[in-house]
């Protein structure tokens, strides 16, 4: 079985390639911009005809929030014009498409943790250019899963807690928002759930089951940006004065959602998976 994975270099290809070892039966291919540019559809091409992949991974995209704000046209590129692209190649190819979208797709206005049923309504470029690109799947493909995630972090790559740990190692004290709330979710648990996605949709008949389309997925609990800082200090021993601030001390130019808990009924009941608990899952995190 080959799957075959966009974005090799990013934090989420990263961590794909850090536990591929543990699955001997597929053979995976790695692909970072420079060898599959998804925005280059002939490139595409050039590879699925190469690879002949049974399912792709795409780890490629625009992820930089308040970059895209002043950047929209390459954010575009990447996260609509490559979702689409890859959608075209993978229909040609009968490949089973699963593709990492965000919470950054809804407001922020819930109270209650977010369904996948639930209407977007992004409100900045970032989100609604990954909203973009989940519906330009949806057109051109139906063989796909789009996953949903949140506050992604790993010893990987760039990310909330290796930005922690060294402002911690240059200053005496820190200040982080603490009235927006969401769940961190380590990309190496969420590297396992898209291989555990494929292995149990490999051998079966999934489109007469229906369970092609969107699920979230997340570690599980919820917690502000000054929790989630202040248990990476704890649990790596960091000493530092760490203070709670209202989003409206540290203004962005891309606004966050307040609220963006992710609900995680369907995944764990289609797919039959546990999740872990932020906590527990940030405490297997070693830099």
């Amino acid at each position: 079985m080959v799957v075959l994975v966009t974005g090799a270099n990013g934090q989420l290809g990263q961590a794909l390639q850090s536990i591929s070892g543990n699955y001997p039966e597929i053979d995976f291919v790695f692909c970072d911009s420079t060898r599959l540019d998804i925005t280059d559809l002939n490139n595409i091409k050039q590879n699925f005809k190469q690879f002949k992949p049974h399912y792709c991974i795409n780890a490629a995209a625009y992820t930089a929030v308040d970059k895209a704000e002043s950047e929209p046209e390459k954010a575009q590129l990447i996260n609509i014009i490559g979702a689409k692209n890859l959608a075209e190649v993978c229909k040609e190819y009968d490949t089973i498409l699963l593709h990492i979208s965000t919470d950054f797709v809804f407001d922020g206005s819930n109270k209650i943790a977010y369904k996948e049923e639930d209407s977007p309504n992004p409100t900045g470029v970032y989100g609604l250019t990954k909203l973009q690109g989940e519906k330009a799947i949806q057109e051109t493909l139906d063989n796909y899963f789009i996953i949903r995630t949140s506050w992604v972090y790993s010893q990987f790559a760039n990310n909330f807690m290796k930005t922690m740990l060294r402002l911690a190692s240059e200053r005496e004290s820190l200040s982080v928002v603490n009235d927006q709330i969401g769940t961190p979710t380590n990309a190496v648990d969420l590297s396992e759930v898209l291989i555990s996605i494929i292995i149990k949709t490999r051998n079966t008949e999934p489109e007469t089951r229906n369970i092609f389309g969107i699920y979230n997925f997340s570690n599980e609990g919820r917690c502000s940006w000054y929790d989630f800082a202040k248990e990476i200090f704890e649990i790596n021993n960091v000493n530092i004065n760490l203070n709670p601030i209202p989003s409206t001390s540290f203004p962005t130019p891309a606004k966050r959602p307040a609220f963006s808990v992710l609900d995680k009924t369907k995944i764990k009941k289609v797919f039959q998976i546990e999740i872990k608990d932020w906590k527990e899952s940030l405490r297997t995190c070693k830099i």
